[in-house]
């Protein structure tokens, strides 16, 4: 079936959760936004909007990639709306697809990675219309004590009744509850306010020790992994053993083809992002991923101009 031009080169935002068992793991492009209501109240967000109006590190990103960021101008030189970048006019910093912007628009996810206690939680994954309306603590509010697939629709009409119809208003709620529903985790004492500071705690390596199992009882979150960057030489770090597969030829890290040895280029040589630029270690790229990232990284043109 044909699609209209638009249609061809239109994007997307997106946000994946996998759920094993108590380890939820999130990846989210643009601002669309998953948070989780912990069982005793704390509310979190586990995704980062990637709008450039509220992204201080995205709008650094885009303008030194390349990217002219600034509002819509109308007749007579006055700016409305929310920050853009240029060419495209397009509010987010990443999103999947949006063919007709510069390519330092990317796909690139932020990614999270927590594990809840064995009192579970409730996780509320919705689009930037419920965000607009709601934020993470009054959607959150609103459909406590209400099933997972009511507590959506509740989501959705609070956003609906605070904005009016809009769209992008679409809500996703999912619980994840303990083998044994009829036990109630215990209720945090109410003064000790330093429980809050201690969401999204860091692993412990002792995790046997007897604080570890008090802040798993009342519900604490521990935050296992976290990584943002955009930077493909950021994300993949070094690696000493060469990134060579066990043919004897090297693979490119992203597309996963042989490489022979003369044709691997370092995610690092050149990288302008590097404090200490290592072309001989890897991990390595092929012609085309390397053609990617310095695109992204505006390294080179990216064959849209600004009108």
């Amino acid at each position: 079936m044909a699609c209209l031009s638009s249609g061809e080169t239109s994007g997307t935002t997106a946000t994946f959760v996998i759920v094993d068992r108590w380890t939820v793991t999130v990846a989210s492009v643009g601002d669309s936004r998953c948070i989780l209501d912990a069982q005793g109240g704390a509310v979190s967000s586990l995704t980062v909007d990637h709008r450039l109006e509220e992204n201080v590190e995205e709008r650094k990103r885009v303008t030194a990639s390349g990217g002219e960021v600034g509002r819509l101008s109308i007749v007579g030189g006055v700016e409305i709306g929310p920050l853009r970048c240029w060419p495209g006019g397009l509010c987010l910093s990443r999103s999947i697809g949006d063919m007709d912007v510069g390519e330092f628009i990317v796909p690139v996810p932020y990614v999270k990675q927590v594990k809840l206690s064995n009192a579970g939680g409730r996780l509320i994954v919705a689009s930037d219309g419920i965000w607009d309306a709601l934020s993470s603590e009054m959607a959150a509010k609103s459909c406590r004590g209400l099933p997972a697939e009511l507590a959506a629709k509740q989501v959705v009409k609070e956003a609906l009744r605070t904005r009016g119809l809009k769209d992008d208003t679409t809500c996703i709620v999912v619980d994840i509850i303990p083998p044994d529903n009829s036990i109630q985790p215990p209720t945090p004492p109410k003064k000790h306010n330093k429980l809050r500071a201690l969401l999204f705690r860091k692993k412990c390596h002792d995790s046997s020790s007897k604080l570890s199992k008090k802040l798993s009882a009342i519900g604490t979150v521990e935050e296992l992994f976290e990584e943002g960057s955009a930077m493909l030489a950021e994300r993949l770090g070094n690696d000493d053993s060469t990134s060579q597969s066990t043919s004897g030829l090297f693979t490119c890290v992203v597309c996963q083809i042989d490489l022979a040895p003369s044709e691997g280029i370092s995610v690092h040589a050149g990288s302008i992002f590097s404090t200490s630029s290592k072309p001989w270690q890897g991990p390595f790229l092929c012609a085309d991923c390397r053609n990617k990232k310095d695109a992204m990284e505006g390294k080179r043109p990216s064959g849209v101009k600004v009108a």
